[in-house]
């Protein structure tokens, strides 16, 4: 479903934001204090304007009001991310997400409102932290504290097996599951235990991270 987002901040993680969402189909109002990071990025998406988000009456003039989302993503400016949170939700936007540089300026934002604080560098750093960890995996989604969600490109070391050979699925003995295979186009939710892995393949495996470590330890090795 297409959303009308305001993205507050146009700093690294605000336009990449701002960019992806635009992309996506999403209607996409950027604000910034600095014209020129305005500017920088006035092509990319829907709709970018230079102007003072601390100022509610400026917010009020740009129909806040009427967005399904806002995302305050200012970086080093503590005092105006926290102002700008506040007037978005007394101005009565559903949902704002507000970005933290750290944990005390994460629980600031929680009590004055916010429904949802980010950490973009902390959270990076912990999913490259995984990805090295790892090894050989496209990328690292965590679930739960220890858990996670990763996808693997399929090798020559482990193409040409089942899943059940390999160990992984439901019912496998290394303790993963792979929630499902793209091939191409295709892709296979949930395949069953017969199914044979080919080169190319990616595989979305979840599981303990430790599970994955060894899993994925095992199959670089281990020849057809």
């Amino acid at each position: 479903m297409k959303k009308q987002v305001v993205v507050i901040g146009l700093g690294r993680f605000g336009v990449s934001l701002a960019s992806s969402l635009s992309r996506s189909g999403h209607e996409v109002l950027a604000v910034d204090s600095d014209a020129r990071k305005v500017q920088s990025i006035a092509a990319q998406i829907t709709h970018a304007i230079h102007a003072d988000t601390t100022d509610e009456a400026v917010l009020e003039e740009l129909g806040i009001r009427n967005f399904d989302i806002a995302v305050v993503a200012i970086g080093s400016d503590v005092q105006s991310s926290v102002l700008a949170t506040v007037l978005l939700k007394r101005l009565g936007v559903p949902y704002v997400i507000a970005r933290a540089n750290n944990p005390p300026h994460g629980e600031i934002l929680r009590k004055i409102g916010a429904d949802k604080v980010v950490f973009p560098e902390h959270d990076m750093g912990d999913r490259l932290a995984h990805e090295i960890r790892l090894g050989n995996v496209k990328d690292y989604l965590p679930v739960a504290p220890g858990y996670g969600i990763t996808s693997i490109e399929a090798q020559a070391e482990f193409a040409g097996q089942t899943l059940a050979e390999l160990g992984a699925g439901p019912k496998g003995k290394e303790g993963i599951a792979v929630l499902l295979i793209q091939r191409g186009k295709e892709v296979m939710i949930t395949p069953s235990m017969s199914e044979v892995v080919k080169p190319g393949d990616i595989l979305i495996v979840a599981g303990g991270d430790d599970k994955l470590e060894a899993f994925l330890a095992r199959i670089m090795i281990r020849k057809p």
